[in-house]
């Protein structure tokens, strides 16, 4: 069965003259559409995370049941260009025969040991070891393993209470994170995600989680000020909430090189620059949220390198294993160590793990990527693809409903605004992100969307003709969204 995608490429979407062609666009269209249709007809089970209910209740969800390289295949056989990677994570694409080998190798040597006690594996060991020589931005001389994002910010919290209990400042506790950040979804991580969404219902977020501006230029900006003037005014936003909570209570500020799942928001020029002496004026620790950013996404192997952020503690996931198995990672400066180490002493045990923390076959895995990008020299890759991905994709700007694409490196964001200056929003109902990723979906190219913002983060292994695939994809899917707004805006609904 062709693709979906295949069977787009053929057709000629942009020739006003070729009826025929526009004729068989329309009619692979309605037919995508049709199909996807299918799969509310049934119920399911299953409580599916980051999901309305009404969509649990309409029916099977879209079901994935194969992929390679860029690409997934849903049940009904058609096929997707994954604009997303999965969840930011399938770095290397989704089936890269070395990962496999490596997984089957361990399950067959190692399927399970724990790090309790002072036991562990080799490539636990191992993985720890690369991963602290890896990261050069600020030494870092430990590594504690978790399965999730979510899970390693959590640890964060914990971590730094203890040093800061190990060395006498019991009242330093407060964590300052952004509004619109994303750090996760568990009780802790919730709380400093800055994401309205995570915390409504749940009785979040908790009470020494503080949250200071969105580095959003496009969205709030004073008129005429640079996109420097921006972030001096943010700087001194968070000094001043510093200085009203007391320095003396703020334990740490916790922060992603490049905003993601909250709207991929690049952070304004100078702004980390400008916050990291701040910081450090009032001691107050840097910890880098890493998961979205690290082992390429920005054509350097961590954020930090590419915006010189130098933190106390950083943390890893999704990419480390290319998302083959679940697993994540807290490095730890040397001084923090220290901390536990005095602390933990005193009370006869370190009394912080999970049963799968550097759980071997994760490990095996997230070596054998490492090894991955620095053999294919991903980061010199993902350097060439930048341009044709961003300057491509800002074609888009050029849209009338368009009103901010950004991004930096291979992730990015569409943003839909009735009014490009002010920033309003379409009706909520009008639901117009939605249609754009149905456009999408029914010409073969899967996105994430969040309200009226679109994300994108391929597989660092895409190639020039795959971004021009996502390229001309999105822009016939704009031109049809164009379509609908002026549908809706004449209807008045």
């Amino acid at each position: 069965m062709a693709s979906v995608a295949e069977r787009i490429q053929n057709l000629s979407v942009h020739d006003d003259d070729d009826k025929k062609a526009q004729k068989s666009t329309a009619d692979v269209i309605q037919g995508t559409e049709e199909a996807l249709l299918e799969h509310r007809t049934s119920q399911h089970s299953m409580l599916a995370p980051f999901t309305a209910g009404w969509q649990m209740k309409a029916g099977t969800p879209l079901v994935i049941e194969r992929g390679e390289g860029v690409y997934v295949w849903d049940n009904k056989g058609n096929k997707y260009l994954d604009a997303l990677a999965g969840l930011w994570c399938t770095a290397l694409g989704f089936s890269e025969k070395r990962l496999v080998a490596a997984a089957e190798k361990q399950l067959s040597t190692l399927p399970f040991y724990h790090n309790f006690w002072n036991r562990t594996s080799q490539p636990t060991l191992d993985l720890a070891s690369e991963l602290s020589k890896l990261f050069t931005a600020s030494e870092m001389s430990k590594v504690f393993f978790c399965n999730s994002g979510s899970e390693a910010n959590d640890t964060q919290v914990k971590l730094v209470w203890y040093y800061n209990n190990a060395i006498g400042r019991p009242n330093k506790k407060k964590f300052i994170a952004r509004q619109k950040s994303y750090h996760g979804s568990t009780l802790i991580s919730a709380s400093l995600t800055g994401l309205p969404s995570l915390q409504n219902g749940f009785d979040l977020p908790v009470s020494f989680v503080l949250h200071t501006d969105c580095p959003h230029y496009w969205r709030y900006h004073l008129p005429g000020e640079s996109e420097e003037d921006f972030a001096t005014r943010l700087a001194e936003n968070l000094e001043k909430l510093i200085l009203k909570e007391g320095p003396e209570t703020i334990a740490a500020f916790i922060g992603e090189p490049v905003m993601g799942a909250g709207g991929v928001m690049p952070p304004p020029a100078t702004y980390w620059a400008k916050i990291q002496p701040i910081l450090k004026k009032y001691d107050i620790l840097l910890i880098a949220d890493e998961v979205v950013c690290a082992f390429g996404r920005l054509g350097t192997m961590f954020g930090c390198d590419y915006y010189d952020i130098k933190p106390d503690l950083v943390t890893v996931a999704k990419a480390l294993s290319s998302a083959y198995v679940p697993i994540a990672a807290v490095l730890v400066s040397q001084k923090i160590f220290d901390g536990i180490a005095k602390l933990s002493d005193g009370y006869g045990a370190f009394g912080h793990g999970f049963t799968y923390s550097g759980h071997p076959v994760p490990c095996a895995v997230s070596l054998e990527a490492l090894k991955i990008y620095k053999e294919r020299d991903i980061c010199a890759q993902v350097r060439k693809i930048i341009p044709p991905f961003q300057d491509g994709m800002r074609q888009l700007a050029k849209s009338p409903i368009v009103g901010e694409v950004r991004g930096v490196g291979l992730v990015l964001a569409i943003e839909f605004a009735a009014n490009k200056e002010t920033c309003e929003a379409y009706p909520a109902k009008w639901a117009v992100g939605t249609h754009f990723a149905g456009q999408c979906a029914a010409r073969g190219m899967l996105v994430r969307v969040a309200g009226d913002i679109i994300m994108m983060s391929p597989p660092l292994i895409i190639t020039p003709e795959q971004i021009d695939f996502m390229v001309k994809t999105a822009l016939a899917a704009v031109a049809e969204t164009e379509k609908y707004v002026a549908e809706k805006q004449s209807s008045k609904d």
